[in-house]
């Protein structure tokens, strides 16, 4: 069987939740159309409720879709359930491990289920991949739970699937142990293994990811390159230093200025209606000199905030 253009597809797919007496039907999922290229590092972003964790447990096996097709590496997970699913490995954002299991112990259990032989299991090289080699043998129930975590994304990677995907999988662990992860992650990777991820840190999906998928409310709002989803606000930042030190933004019309706590002038402007030559002018105007400047393009929070929330963000969550 040759190789598959993407490593996931999902068309039409649709997922209503009944509802009983005292809550009505829910629908979950509208309409989703996705194909994740394979040996790509896919963003999957959406606010909390929009449907990523719906569609994540479709894959998983966890949750039956009402309406629409599903292929994972190729394979119809209606026609195929068992060989679609043994091409992905899934990594929940819940932990969930046997307390009495060693990591070791877990491992093999995992690659037992899926039908790995001894002789081709990678037990010990997953331990080491992962930083657990010195607590190989030591009780789940011992570990920290950045530990716990990394024992998870072994665990999802016993079976070598082509396809990884990652639910979160940096929520609440330190800034070193999120390094390692990564690093780890991007070598899987660069061996060819396509990576699926969700994260409320934008910033590691600017910096780690092909491409992005925004789903809100059920829907794709947005599916492209990070480069060109980048692209999509027209807002522009330009960031002044003052010859000066100011104690408020001063009144410059037409374009917001904002004080920085750095002592800053930012102000934002919409390159299709003005220029940096406005701007600057603008300021001149208000009194302020300009001892030096900097230019600032959005980045993937304000392009997330203007899909999701609204151009201003005011509809966002408290």
């Amino acid at each position: 069987m040759s190789l598959p253009d993407y490593a996931i597809e999902a068309k039409g797919l649709f997922k209503t939740y009944a509802g009983n007496k005292k809550t009505p039907p829910k629908q979950a999922l509208k309409g989703i159309d996705l194909a994740i290229p394979r040996g790509s590092i896919f963003g999957l972003l959406g606010p909390n409720g929009a449907g990523k964790s719906t569609f994540i447990n479709i894959l998983a096996g966890i949750v039956n879709k009402t309406e629409g097709k599903v292929f994972l590496w190729g394979r119809d997970i209606d026609l195929e359930p068992r060989n679609a699913r043994a091409a992905i490995g899934v990594v929940p954002q819940e932990i969930a491990a046997d307390v009495f299991f060693t990591p070791r112990e877990s491992l093999e259990v995992q690659a037992g289920l899926y039908g790995v032989p001894k002789k081709e299991r990678r037990t010990d090289e997953l331990l080491a991949a992962l930083g657990l080699t010195d607590k190989a043998n030591a009780y789940v129930r011992q570990l920290s739970g950045g530990m716990k975590r990394r024992m998870m994304v072994a665990k999802a990677m016993v079976h070598a699937p082509p396809v990884l995907i990652l639910d979160e999988p940096t929520a609440g662990v330190d800034v070193e142990l999120r390094r390692q992860l990564w690093e780890y992650v991007v070598g899987l990777n660069e061996q060819g293994v396509t990576v699926v991820l969700t994260t409320h840190y934008l910033e590691e999906a600017e910096q780690l990811c092909d491409q992005i998928a925004i789903i809100n409310n059920g829907a794709v709002v947005a599916c492209e390159p990070t480069s060109q989803l980048l692209k999509r606000i027209d807002t522009r930042t330009v960031v002044i230093t003052p010859q000066d030190p100011l104690v408020a933004a001063p009144a410059i019309p037409g374009f917001p200025a904002k004080l920085r706590k750095d002592g800053h002038l930012a102000i934002s402007y919409r390159t299709g209606e003005s220029s940096v030559e406005a701007v600057l002018a603008a300021v001149r105007a208000s009194g302020v000199t300009i001892r030096d400047l900097a230019t600032e393009d959005p980045d993937l929070e304000d392009v997330f905030l203007s899909l999701t929330y609204g151009a201003d963000g005011a509809q966002a969550p408290a």
